[in-house]
């Protein structure tokens, strides 16, 4: 007698298993295939990832093919930092994709450009701020919306730049001045606030009065220039006309200087020879007379063309001179 026990396996389970062994395999290479795909991503040219696990931060990666935990262990937020991005107060671009780049309510633009300025005046700023992600931890974490927190820091700075200077000041000589200077405070600001951005530029756009005392202030304004314009002319003239005066002062007062050592020489130099002429004269007086009277007597007859030589006993010269002009 055997002690074997056979056990009769219905159809329809075995059926079961196989169709079971079959599914499990599917959904083995189905999720092979899913993990391959989520642990594989790629971070762009002048990006950022922020790899976070479970919602925690774990790491900043550079651009490039990368790898991390699949089925959503590891999740990646890419931020780009190398774009310059911008901000616009006071007006708005049209076509702009950030809606962080102006307000969209215009009456909300003008309340950004009206100013009063440290004198009590009113004054219509525009002005742009050109920025970058500096920190893309601090940029997604740090601050719930950091733009947001980047456009309130931007006006508030603005507006007390505008308030500590006259509104001659900010709307002729002080806008590079007022550029530099809220740029610097709005950085400062960043940095303490931990936003993770990088503020490259802040430039002053159009600046102007109110609309109802524009036209009053553009012709003050333009009565300057032109007092500024008369007055450029006149140094201009200016400094034409004293160089050259100066010059011809200067050469007027070394032409009198050397005609004045001219003169100094030559008349030291008569005296010299009359001093050695009386000398000669002490020494041998009738010598000298005789030697005086012919060197006279050659200087005047030399320049004579007809010369008559008469007898001391001669009593008239008329009947040897030539009244007729010979042919």
């Amino acid at each position: 007698m055997s002690d074997r026990i056979e056990i009769n396996i219905p159809d329809n389970l075995r059926n079961m298993k196989g169709s079971f062994s079959g599914t499990f395999g599917i959904v083995a290479i189905v999720a092979l295939v899913w993990a391959g795909i989520t642990s594989v991503y790629t971070v762009p040219a002048e990006s950022q990832g922020v790899v976070l696990r479970f919602g925690k931060y774990i790491d900043t990666v550079e651009p490039g093919l990368r790898f991390k935990l699949p089925f959503g262990i590891d999740t990646v937020s890419v931020v780009t930092v190398q774009r310059q991005l911008k901000q616009e107060f006071g007006f708005g671009t049209a076509g702009a994709t950030d809606p962080n780049q102006y307000s969209p309510s215009r009456n909300e633009q003008a309340m950004e450009r009206s100013m009063v300025t440290g004198d009590l005046n009113a004054a219509t700023v525009e002005w742009i701020v050109q920025y970058r992600i500096q920190d893309p931890k601090q940029f997604l974490f740090e601050v719930r919306d950091p733009k947001d927190t980047l456009r309130d820091i931007s006006e508030s700075v603005m507006r007390t730049v505008v308030g500590d200077r006259t509104v001659d000041e900010v709307i002729t000589v002080g806008r590079q001045e007022i550029a530099v200077v809220a740029l610097e405070k709005m950085q400062e600001l960043v940095d303490r606030y931990e936003l993770g951005l990088r503020i490259d530029r802040v430039e002053l756009q159009n600046v102007n009065p109110p609309e109802q005392v524009r036209p009053s202030f553009n012709e003050v304004n333009q009565a300057q220039q032109e007092r500024e314009n008369l007055i450029n002319l006149a140094n201009g003239e200016y400094n034409k006309v004293i160089p050259r005066a100066r010059g011809q002062a200067e050469q007027s007062i070394q032409a009198a200087e050397g005609y004045a050592l001219k003169r100094v020489n030559e008349a030291e130099g008569n005296v010299a020879r009359f001093r050695a002429l009386l000398e000669e004269y002490v020494k041998a007086s009738d010598v000298t007379k005789t030697r005086m009277y012919l060197e006279t007597m050659q200087d005047v007859v030399s320049g004579i063309d007809k010369k008559v030589v008469l007898d001391s006993e001669a009593s008239s010269v008329l009947p040897l001179l030539q009244l007729q002009p010979q042919n």
